[in-house]
């Protein structure tokens, strides 16, 4: 089973953007030496915390300090841009490093109303379907009126992002792999794999390719584990509150910092986690991939310190590969 990494390219309190892109790449790097299959980033705007808005440019940086692990974006969201200019894109991007790039396409503005003004997206998420179909176009052999330069011919990988049953739906229709948001929004996660493979016809892909994304706080024992949980609770807490900034340093009492009800509020969106050790994690992993039958598993581990965030991965690196054996066994 392959293992991959879901970056936000996070910005924690007391750092900037700066620090956090050449942590990413630093990330990347290692993970490429432990064994990760693809490094996601996720485009996000008008968040102090998260440095991938200018996905595309990202993904360059990591994928020139690399050179085997794929790398790509999971996701671009096609509302806030141009069909032409995001085949144009990634078609520059597998033209400098071919082989190696993928394309992850969601309808969410991945931001709130004033984004999407800010964009002059409107109500284009309602062409979602039509505008992925066209990125394919342009990114493939045929002729047109219009074509992508660097892009035709590229054949770049596509995938679909959900965290809802749509997704799944219009990727078993189009013959995509799809990936579940279940790191954050976990409810339709089982249903939605479910319709995807029962409606899956043959496209891109001859099978369907199910990708799960699980959070991993990992770290040498239980209580460092929770503890390095405590700023993605408070991130969360947060963002719900209308009260983004950047990820908050961890604390050792995260009632205290939000309040129980509020923590048990955010537990339930984010309990697709292993947190603790790397026996803990080990056990919590095979639950969530025994449950999900994912084909591949993607991680996100929003963690303050940019080296407890390196330790995580290479944990759950180790982790992984022995949860993976287990599977194809």
């Amino acid at each position: 089973m392959r293992h991959s990494i879901l970056d936000l390219c996070s910005v924690p309190e007391g750092s900037d953007a700066a620090a956090a892109i050449e942590a990413s790449v630093a990330l990347a790097q290692a993970g490429e030496r432990a064994g990760y299959h693809r490094h996601w980033f996720a485009e996000h705007h008008n968040m102090a915390g998260i440095a991938s808005a200018a996905t595309s440019i990202l993904i360059g940086r990591v994928a020139q300090a690399t050179s085997r692990i794929r790398v790509g974006a999971g996701g671009i969201m096609l509302p806030n841009h141009a069909p032409l200019a995001i085949a144009e894109q990634f078609g520059t991007l597998e033209t400098m490093y071919p082989g190696r790039i993928d394309l992850g396409l969601g309808r969410a503005p991945g931001g709130d109303a004033g984004v999407m003004r800010a964009f002059r997206s409107g109500a284009r998420g309602e062409t979602f379907p039509q505008d992925v179909m066209e990125v394919q176009a342009y990114l493939g052999d045929g002729e047109g009126a219009v074509q992508a330069h660097p892009g035709r011919g590229t054949h770049v990988p596509l995938w679909i992002l959900g965290s809802s049953l749509f997704g799944a739906q219009l990727a078993a229709h189009l013959g995509l792999p799809y990936a579940f948001a279940s790191h954050f929004a976990p409810d339709m996660a089982k249903e939605a794999a479910d319709i995807y493979r029962a409606r899956f016809q043959p496209g891109q892909i001859a099978q369907p390719h199910f990708m799960l994304a699980v959070n991993v706080f990992a770290a040498d024992t239980d209580a460092e584990g929770a503890r390095l949980r405590t700023s993605m609770q408070q991130a969360f807490a947060r963002l719900r509150t209308g009260r983004p900034g950047k990820l908050p340093r961890p604390v050792d009492d995260i009632d205290a910092e939000i309040g129980a009800r509020m923590r048990v509020g955010v537990d339930q969106a984010l309990r697709v986690t292993a947190c603790g050790s790397a026996q803990t994690v080990r056990a919590e992993l095979a639950a969530i991939v025994a449950e999900h039958r994912p084909d591949e598993v993607i991680l996100a581990s929003g963690i303050h310190d940019p080296a407890a965030r390196l330790r995580s991965y290479e944990i759950a690196a180790e982790v992984m590969a022995d949860v993976g054996a287990k599977v194809a066994a």
